[in-house]
């Protein structure tokens, strides 16, 4: 069941975010939305400059704002000033759009295997499929078509979306969110020459091991570790779409954008952002905290605290000045040509 939004008036609004209020108390509001489309009954919000251009033919009925933007002429009269207009908008979309409440039951197509053991509640949908000997903490959610294999164990509070596959050898912590198409604990992409160098499979006799808090987007692929074991840490987001291979170890509260990928047994630190479509190498170490722009290309270890962008990726300062010399090549090639061309000619 979708979440069904409620009404809050603006008092109630800066109540929630700690904001001050400028306008009427009485303005109410029943959702969010952008500013340049938001209606008389919605909040929107305004943090960034660049979007003063849609203050003034906005019709939101009132507007989360940051200490800058306070007075900024034209839009609506109602605002509520917060020092962080993205936090703030975090506490009002809990209450204008409560989670959905579930109920918790077992589906009559759930197939549940041996010494299958959990704590109520739980909710168990339809065509699921729970191996022999998996284990689950209070209020688990399993939606429609979720597979746990043999022996999986996962903490409290954990939903998964549906058609989640769990391998066996899957171990997932409390609070953990998997999204729809989620597959932990596949075989790693392990091969060795064999007779006629035709590729000889590995085994991968590892663990896939989640950490709590966990959240891991639609359609993305965690691989059980060979050997060693595939962690990913607490805390850690990860987007849709994203493959992480065998022998990995992910720290805490890492950002991983969509389209990324991680080869194997490559550590990521704590504190690691990646953005979309950035592509690691095996075997290497990639700093606390460091940043990873859209695309970087990693095929060596990246310090702590490092930003680097491009491929293969490198400081991003020392990388927008190469990008900046090669724009200027064109120009400079041009000129050497028509002063070749000029003493070429009679």
């Amino acid at each position: 069941m979708a979440p069904e939004s409620r009404s809050l008036s603006a008092q109630d609004v800066a109540a929630l975010t700690g904001g001050r209020l400028v306008g009427s108390a009485d303005v109410r509001v029943q959702r969010v939305a952008p500013l340049e489309r938001a209606g008389p009954d919605e909040l929107s919000f305004l943090a960034n400059r660049r979007y003063l251009n849609q203050l003034a033919q906005s019709r939101a009925a009132a507007l989360l704002v940051g200490p800058a933007f306070a007075d900024a002429p034209g839009g609506p009269a109602c605002r509520i000033v917060v020092p962080d207009p993205h936090t703030a908008m975090i506490a009002v979309l809990g209450v204008l759009y409560p989670p959905a409440v579930w109920a918790p039951g077992i589906h009559s197509t759930a197939v549940i295997g041996h010494g299958v053991r959990w704590e109520d509640p739980i909710a168990i949908g339809p065509y699921v499929v729970l191996g022999d000997g998996v284990q689950l903490g209070r209020n688990a959610r399993l939606e429609a078509g979720c597979v746990l294999g043999d022996g999986v164990v996962a903490g409290d509070d954990l939903h998964c979306y549906p058609h989640v596959v769990c391998y066996s050898g899957t171990e997932i912590g409390a609070r953990v969110i998997l999204h729809a198409g989620v597959r932990l604990g596949s075989d790693g992409f392990g091969y060795v020459a064999g007779p006629g160098k035709l590729p000889r499979k590995i085994p991968q006799v590892g663990r896939c091991i989640i950490g709590d808090d966990v959240e891991i987007g639609a359609n993305t692929t965690v691989d059980r570790g060979s050997i060693d074991d595939t962690i990913i840490g607490a805390g850690t987001k990860i987007d849709n779409l994203v493959q992480i291979g065998h022998n990995v170890h992910v720290g805490g509260r890492c950002l991983i954008a969509a389209l990324s990928g991680i080869s194997g047994s490559t550590h990521v630190e704590d504190d690691v952002m990646m953005g979309g479509q950035v592509g690691l190498a095996d075997h290497l170490t990639v700093g606390r905290g460091a940043r990873l722009l859209v695309q970087a290309g990693v095929i060596g270890d990246i310090a702590a605290g490092a930003t680097v962008s491009g491929f293969p990726a490198r400081d991003h300062r020392s990388m927008l000045r190469a990008q900046g010399a090669l724009h200027r090549l064109t120009a400079i090639v041009g000129e050497l040509e028509a002063l070749v061309k000029d003493r070429e000619d009679p």
